[in-house]
């Protein structure tokens, strides 16, 4: 559903409401994907609020906004309805339970130890609306002697293979946020499959992700190749032990340009044909099925030929031919590019503090709905009068929660 159509169509979730009482992104990160899709998703803070809303800073790289807010606060709080509550007192807990009597999702990544203390575990939550939907999100899973260990992205790539992968020597992290956002999209996966679930059968249930469990679940080649044949498929990468139809190279302009083929004994002779080296189709450079050999002196050959166009020429080239070939791109060049925008997966946004600008589209195109990020992350406590009349608070009461700390507190989590 392209931008020119879905300003008419409904969203999907419409109607569902999710309650979420959570921190950071792997988590809450569900929560703003669901509400790409229309959910009412209200987020509950406590005292001084979620501490993703004051980090702005990773290493050397300030991520605020002109106005100091987190960037990544905003990415993971974006569609969302922001009430700040006490659940720990007695009043607290009465508003609390209000909401989850009308909501068909509880969303948390709290620890299980300070789950169980606050009586937001499923036992609890299902005592008080048995059809829900709870999504418990943690670093290593339910069960187990890590299973009350609190994680962050870093280290579910670490205890998982994943610092590997990239197939350099020594271990490197995926940056910024990759393994919380894929654990994101895992539990609204997990949402979803469970509020169709209830929907045929009227169920509710707990469903749990963990940053562990996703980690795992993005190797699944990975770990098939190790546990089935004992190969380590994350062995450091050493280019010229690759075929030139599945490598990477240097064009003219200092840009890299990447290419994969199979089976590669369908393309190599056109390969060859378009570079100007048809005299590498012997018996030295391709074998009997046509495929290519001695990968090493061919790497050195093709990174020569690669130098004598800029990449954008040898696009021209290879696409024209019914090659596959990518510039290989760095991040801020994404945003411009034709296709990106063509198809809504980089869209524009109207943000109330940093004004236009662009940003990740929903990735799914729906003929007969929209999906999409419709409103900014909410200040502290910003809609809680407007969620509490909603379930059928009146002003005077909202005005005596107030005075008595219980809604816009300063309590700390546990």
């Amino acid at each position: 559903m392209l931008k020119s159509e879905s300003a008419q169509k409904p969203k999907p979730l419409e109607g569902v409401k999710i309650i979420e009482y959570g921190v950071f992104h792997a988590g809450p990160g569900a929560g703003a994907i669901l509400g790409d899709l229309g959910a009412e998703v209200i987020k509950i803070d406590y005292g001084e609020g979620d501490p993703e809303r004051n980090w702005t800073k990773i290493a050397d790289m300030d991520l605020s906004f002109e106005n100091g807010d987190s960037v990544l606060f905003e990415v993971t709080n974006r569609n969302k309805k922001g009430i700040c509550l006490d659940i720990k007192t007695e009043k607290g807990r009465e508003v609390f339970h209000r909401l989850i009597k009308s909501a068909d999702v509880f969303l948390t990544n709290l620890r299980k130890s300070t789950r169980k203390a606050l009586e937001i575990d499923y036992p609890s939550i299902s005592k008080i609306n048995h059809k829900i939907i709870q999504a418990t999100v943690s670093g290593y899973g339910p069960e187990g002697p890590l299973s009350d260990i609190g994680a962050f992205d870093p280290i579910g790539q670490a205890i998982s293979g994943m610092m590997f992968t990239s197939g350099l020597e020594v271990p490197t992290m995926l940056r910024t946020g990759i393994l919380d956002q894929a654990t994101a999209i895992a539990a609204s996966q997990a949402i979803l499959t469970a509020l169709y679930f209830r929907e045929r059968k009227g169920v509710g249930q707990e469903v749990h992700v963990s940053l562990y469990s996703t980690a795992l679940w993005l190797q699944h080649f990975n770990l098939m190749v190790v546990n089935t044949l004992s190969v380590n498929p994350c062995v450091p990468t050493i280019r010229d032990h690759h075929s030139p139809l599945r490598n990477y190279f240097l064009c003219k302009d200092n840009k890299w340009i990447m290419r994969t083929h199979h089976p590669e004994e369908k393309y190599w002779a056109v390969f060859c044909k378009i570079t100007g080296k048809e005299d590498l189709l012997n018996s030295k450079f391709t074998d009997d099925s046509g495929a290519p050999l001695n990968y090493a002196e061919l790497i050195k050959i093709f990174d020569k030929i690669f130098l004598t166009k800029k990449c954008d020429d040898w696009m021209e080239i290879f696409i024209s031919h019914g090659l596959m070939f990518s510039p290989v791109r760095h991040i801020d060049e994404v945003s411009s590019d034709v296709q990106a925008i063509e198809n809504d997966y980089i869209v524009p946004y109207d943000h109330p503090v940093q004004g236009k600008m662009n940003i990740a589209g929903y990735p799914i195109h729906f003929s007969a709905c929209s999906a999409g990020t419709s409103s900014s992350a909410p200040a502290l406590g910003e809609h809680t009068d407007q969620v509490l009349e909603d379930v059928g608070y009146l002003k005077n009461e909202i005005c005596d929660l107030k005075k008595d700390g219980i809604i816009n507190g300063t309590d700390k989590l546990i």
